[in-house]
């Protein structure tokens, strides 16, 4: 089935105008001995670009590494010495190359193709904004918000019947680690963390008031998705899979729309210092959709992020992730790359999905989300893969497709959008906080849980789902993808939709 790409992939477009968000990419490390070379001091100025370095996380390497660093022509931006990795700018152009053989240095790479961007904004699409006079005319039963009775996707997981028992445990924290949260919201700031959230785009955290917020001219994407997981019960508009418990906001989108490398290791490890419970990651890392370990640059990136979600699991936090919007079979032998990298030139490149990884999406420990629609079928656009696939949950589909029961009129997901709106968006983006949520609930009613125990009730508590076979979602008499696996654990579903009851009362 043929599909309209964004520049970045945040927005797709499907029938009836979707506007669908992304999200996606794990990784051996190689170390050298060499010490730095001189010629590789003097090499010629080339574009500011940014690097990662990863290396032993002891305190000797770090401050070896450091200094070798600034001799290869290096601005360290901040270190992560709990991870051994190490933000970097460098106009040497063979700065990687000798970095890699300093003793110590596990990989190193730039985390970009393009120089360091201006401060520039581009449009990455839009959601369907609800007029004030569809949020007017909304009819809410007695215990709801105003606008759930279009907000299908609450009962898909039975996150209506969970908030009979409970909304959650204010004690628990989810971090949308995104394009930024208005906690201006009126859905939003009653169960906003701002001792969680901060703003990490460069790579270094920034605590500024309000840095973690998007401005006007950003995308809205992670207000939506905080608003999906934890939409306050409030009277007001919206209301989230987890009601009761907390969000933060750690913004790692730059203006451009691009999420970098340093940014998202900044974040989980901002997340895994600040006592968060569970992050969603509803995004892939720019510039690369799918990471190849057997290139330095793109495996320095795998590597440190890698690092970076599992300190964050370590420290208690359950991570989960989007599985991608481009109908890929990710655990297929190839894949057609058309997009990386997505900063420069991209070109048609061939890719083992078993090699090459969508990060943080396939990286280990992180729990993958696919999407269904209103009638609970795999989204049109959603990524699959036996063994790829963990759980899946409400993102959203085309009517045409997928069509909801009435009061409900639209196949996408409400949310709150900045400045006090509400709008529909669509995408494994839109799932992944479905799941997030159930995980903040699994939380509240285990407060001791593991993450490993948070994501073991997670699966085991799901839905089992089987296969959708034949899967034709346009109706054409053609097979559009195929999914493999019992009803328990398949390519479409994994474990099954996710359970918002049994996470509250088992």
């Amino acid at each position: 089935m043929p599909h309209l790409r964004s520049r970045r992939r945040l927005a797709l477009a499907v029938p009836v105008a979707l506007s669908l968000t992304a999200s996606l990419g794990f990784l051996p490390s190689a170390a050298s001995a060499a010490p730095l070379t001189a010629e590789a001091t003097h090499a010629a100025d080339g574009p500011n670009l940014a690097y990662v370095v990863n290396t032993r996380a002891d305190h000797h390497t770090i401050a070896s590494v450091r200094k070798a660093i600034t001799a290869a022509g290096g601005s360290i931006v901040m270190t992560y010495d709990r991870i051994g990795v190490i933000v970097v700018h460098s106009s040497n152009p063979g700065f990687a190359t000798a970095i890699r053989r300093v003793r110590g240095v596990d990989s190193a790479g730039a985390t970009r193709t393009a120089p360091l961007p201006a401060q520039s904004t581009t449009d990455v699409g839009t959601p369907e904004v609800l007029s004030a006079e569809r949020v007017a005319d909304a009819q809410a039963a007695d215990g709801q918000d105003p606008l759930e009775p279009l907000q299908w996707d609450l009962p898909a997981i039975k996150a209506d019947k969970a908030h009979e028992k409970t909304l959650g445990s204010r004690n628990v924290t989810v971090a949308v680690i995104d394009t930024g949260v208005d906690d201006t919201h009126p859905d939003i700031a009653p169960n906003f963390d701002r001792q969680a959230s901060a703003n990490c785009v460069s790579g270094k955290p920034d605590t500024t008031d309000g840095a973690w917020r998007p401005s006007a001219s950003e995308s809205p994407h992670g207000t939506h998705v905080a608003g999906e997981i934890a939409g306050a019960k409030n009277g007001v508009g919206i209301t989230g899979v987890a009601p009761g418990v907390q969000v933060a906001g750690i913004k790692v989108a730059n203006p451009n729309g691009y999420f970098y490398t340093e940014a998202v290791v900044c974040g989980f490890v901002w997340a895994a210092e600040h006592g968060v419970d569970v992050t969603n990651n509803s995004y892939y890392t720019d510039p690369w959709y799918f990471n190849c370990t057997t290139d330095p640059d793109q495996k320095a990136l795998v590597d440190a992020i890698t690092r970076a979600s599992r300190y964050a699991e370590r420290k208690g936090a359950v991570n989960v992730a989007a599985a991608g919007n481009e109908s890929y079979d990710l655990a297929s032998d190839s894949i057609t790359d058309p997009v990386s990298p997505n900063d420069s030139t991209p070109s048609d490149r061939v890719i083992d999905p078993h090699e090459c990884f969508d990060i943080p999406t396939q990286l280990p420990g992180v729990v993958t989300v696919a999407a269904t629609g209103a009638k609970g079928i795999k989204s049109s656009f959603s990524n699959y893969g036996l063994g790829m696939i963990d759980i899946a949950a409400p993102g959203g589909d085309s009517t045409t497709y997928q069509k909801p029961e009435p009061p409900a009129t639209s196949g996408l997901i409400l949310g709150p959008l900045p400045g006090g709106t509400w709008g529909y968006m669509a995408g494994t983006s839109m799932a992944t906080p479905h799941v997030a949520g159930v995980a903040a609930l699994i939380k509240s009613t285990h407060p001791h849980a593991s993450a490993a125990l948070v994501k073991a009730l997670l699966y085991a508590e799901a839905d089992a789902t089987p296969c959708t076979d034949p899967y034709d979602i346009n109706g054409d008499g053609k097979v559009d993808a195929v999914c493999e696996g019992p009803k328990n654990h398949n390519g479409f579903y994994g474990f099954g939709t996710a359970d918002a009851l049994a996470a509250v009362t088992k």
